[in-house]
């Protein structure tokens, strides 16, 4: 820190801390790991994208591309990979991994039956074209990115537009929007594409900050905003730990304080709207010629009201000013046509406190005043019927009118020592062109164009960065660790990439289709890699060996075994259970909570329609402070900060979940009531169909003998109980036939099956 400080009194700073940069990085390249046959880590993912040539196949007859690569690093250890895993096992897991849900049975007998040598391709394109693969893939890029309805921090207030981003992202994906017009209309679709719903719909991205609406200091929340987006930007599309570098000089890579805040300049100028419609241009302009005709006609009963509301306005603003820092004070005390840029977004941040404020100001009012006040709102609301029907809103962003606040280093990054010299907006030095050509855009020229030109240069096919770490994060979702395991961080302090010439091939290939996902998709759950077993026989030849050198599995020997997120096992639950409802789109659920939380100041009231409580997990209320119990219990992100990996652990919690939770019993009794349904007294069908519906096969002779004896003998331990059987604890339905005691003994069945591993864990 010495050294460095006394660098940056010298005018040659930056050039000599490159160099001195340098030095480290080569260094700590080789420290790190002296392994020549790889890439040095540390210098490896900062090299310019080039596509590696494929290895040659010598000993087996594999064609794809991924298992050419795999295979290679495979042979120079003698191992190879593991048999291909068995069509029923293939198909849940590119089932599960594609669209988050369990195959028909349907599904499972075509496949089964289709001896075609297409029949995994075309079981892949069907799942890729079905409408559930955006809405799990989605998940991942929510976690990345931080996605919640609502600010977090005490008052976790709502955002309730928010819910059109996590749309945005689903369509996109199902689409195959490519990914450079992905990126680039999440930083900048105001600037890029403003007659474009779905752009100005995905700035949304730049909205996802924790925020604190009822801050004292909006200048220091403004800050912290500003930070928050940087580090964010640097996690989500170039997989650096640039929030590293907000109080001093990266310690382990080349990225400098300098750095982080010039690419924070981009976002200085950024101003928060919740006024922007999510509708097509034509739509907005008739909206707004029949919102003249209702602002003419009411313009003098208005503008009395105004003045009356003029009269006690002053010292109420005056009155909520002193409750915030002086500089957001100033703000809301000025008329909005005379705020500073700076001020214009201090006046957007404590919005909240200011409209709560101006709402109540007929409070203020007493007297002749009060009762003129109540007869001009009755005049105003005889034309309520005149006035056009509101337009779908965006949780978006803009750039503030006028000359960008400035943006300075700050030393120890506290925003109250800002260094003197301003910073222009541009990227981190180290990974080539570090200034942004940024231009006020065509379409929008009253905006900067700072975020265009990130965008824009984030999506040169040349980036180091854009692609590999975009493809990492889809192949650790495929395989559950990524070529690079720390997904968030390319960085020295990440862990080193298993198959770096396999990555840049993935990359180049996917740069060179136009961005496009699902042709990536496509190439890995059809390879050799993807399709071995998960099970592997420890006395083994191959097992032996792997032992000694891969006990970790890093060189892809056999498949990872893998245990559903809570979203997936909530949504297979409801699946089994008969009742998933997959409407797309919208406001989201609200499922019933637990009667122990409702003292919980974070409690909503579910929807009173069952349907609309049993929609699709992705498409629940994602609440920052409270989430669902299921949800809670299998390691969910915090919403809070950028998410790349999951945690997965095997607690008892999750297993006290599955197996005391309201909604696991309620869905057991619903399934149970479909299989009495269609199989009745047959107790052995029943078993066998259960067994088929969540796990997709039979059950051998020692599950079909136990269950049925768990049926018989919980059947008379019910039945022999004084007490009457709690309707809770019965199937929805019950035919003729079946007595109590035996329907609740088929619930009990059901519901011990939806504990089972086999049906949480995909092989």
């Amino acid at each position: 820190m010495f050294a460095a400080r006394e660098l940056r009194s010298e005018p040659g700073h930056r050039q000599s801390h490159r160099l001195l940069w340098l030095l480290i990085f080569i260094l700590g390249g080789q420290i790190v790991r002296a392994d020549d046959t790889l890439f040095k880590k540390g210098n490896w993912p900062f090299r310019p994208l080039t596509r590696p040539a494929v290895p040659s196949d010598t000993k087996s007859a594999a064609s794809n591309p991924i298992d050419r690569f795999v295979l290679a690093k495979l042979t120079e250890q003698n191992l190879t990979l593991s048999p291909p895993a068995d069509r029923r096992t293939w198909l849940r897991r590119v089932t599960y991994d594609l669209t988050g849900l369990l195959p028909s049975n349907e599904e499972l007998q075509a496949f089964l039956s289709d001896k075609s040598p297409q029949a995994h391709e075309r079981v892949v394109d069907r799942l890729l074209a079905s409408p559930r693969y955006g809405e799990h893939w989605a998940k991942g890029w929510l976690d990345l990115v931080r996605f919640s309805e609502t600010a977090g921090y005490k008052i976790d207030e709502l955002r309730p537009e928010a819910y059109r981003y996590r749309d945005y992202v689903v369509r996109a994906l199902n689409n195959d929007l490519p990914y450079d017009r992905f990126i680039q209309q999440q930083l900048a679709g105001d600037e890029l594409e403003p007659e474009n719903p779905d752009a100005i719909i995905a700035t949304g991205y730049n909205r996802l900050y924790p925020f604190e609406s009822n801050s004292s200091n909006f200048r220091k929340a403004r800050q912290d905003i500003l930070d928050d987006m940087t580090e964010v930007t640097g996690f989500a599309f170039m997989g650096l730990t640039l929030g590293c570098a907000k109080c001093h000089d990266h310690k382990f890579d080349p990225i400098e304080q300098e750095d982080f805040f010039r690419l924070q300049a981009v976002f200085s100028p950024l101003l928060p709207r919740d006024d922007l419609p999510a509708a097509p241009p034509e739509i907005v302009s008739k909206y707004k010629a029949q919102e003249s005709e209702w602002n003419s006609a009411t313009q003098p009963i208005r503008t009395q009201i105004e003045s009356l509301l003029n009269t006690v306005k002053g010292p109420a603003m005056t009155e909520l000013s002193q409750t915030v820092d002086h500089e957001t004070g100033t703000a809301m005390l000025k008329d909005p046509e005379k705020r500073s840029p700076l001020e214009r977004q201090l006046a957007a941040l404590s919005n909240r406190m200011y409209t709560k404020k101006l709402n109540r100001l007929p409070n203020y009012l007493a007297g002749d005043s009060k009762a003129q006040y109540e007869v001009l709102q009755q005049k105003l609301s005889a034309f309520d019927k005149f006035k056009p029907i509101s337009l779908p809103l965006a949780m978006a962003v803009t750039d503030v009118p006028g000359k960008p606040p400035e943006t300075h280093l700050l030393e120890g990054g506290n925003y109250l020592r800002p260094v003197a010299a301003t910073l222009e907006p541009g990227t981190p030095e180290f990974l080539g062109e570090d200034e942004l050509d940024a231009d006020p855009p065509a379409l929008r020229p009253e905006s900067t164009g700072r975020r265009a030109a990130l965008a824009m240069w984030l999506t040169r096919p040349q980036h180091p960065l854009t692609a590999r770490v975009w493809m990492n994060r889809v192949w650790q979702q495929h395989f559950g660790v990524g070529i690079v395991p720390t997904a968030n961080d390319f960085g020295i302090m990440g862990e080193s990439a298993t198959h770096p010439e396999l990555l840049d091939w993935l990359a180049s290939e996917f740069v060179a289709n136009d961005w496009k996902l699902k042709p990536i998709h496509r190439l890995i759950v059809l390879s050799q890699t993807y399709r071995q077993a998960s099970a592997v026989d420890a006395k083994s030849e191959l097992a032996k060996a792997a032992a000694n050198v891969d006990p970790n599995n890093h060189l892809l020997w056999h498949f990872r075994r893998q245990r559903m997120s809570g979203e997936a096992i909530r949504d297979v639950v409801l699946q089994l259970s008969g009742r998933l409802n997959t409407r797309m789109f919208g406001p989201s659920g609200k499922p019933a909570l637990p009667e122990e939380l409702s003292t919980s100041r974070y409690y909503w009231q579910a929807d009173p329609l069952p349907e609309d409580q049993n929609r699709r997990t992705i498409y629940t209320f994602a609440r920052r402070n409270l989430r669902l119990p299921i949800l809670a219990a299998f390691d969910p992100p915090d919403l809070i900060t950028s998410c790349s990996k999951r945690n997965c652990t095997v607690t008892a919690p999750q297993a006290l979940t599955l197996l005391n939770s309201e909604f696991t019993l309620g869905e057991a009794r619903w399934w149970s009531g479909r299989l009495l349904a269609e199989h009745g007294t047959d107790q052995a069908a029943l078993i066998e169909a259960a067994f088929q519906q969540a796990f997709h096969r039979q059950p051998n002779a020692h599950e079909l003998r136990e269950s049925r004896e768990f049926l018989q003998h919980q059947a008379q331990v019910i039945g022999e109980d004084e007490h009457e059987i709690d309707a809770d604890l019965l199937p929805s339905a019950i035919p003729q036939g079946i007595s109590p005691p035996q329907a609740a003994a088929v619930a009990d069945f059901c519901h011990a099956l939806l504990n089972a591993s086999e049906l949480t864990f995909v092989d």
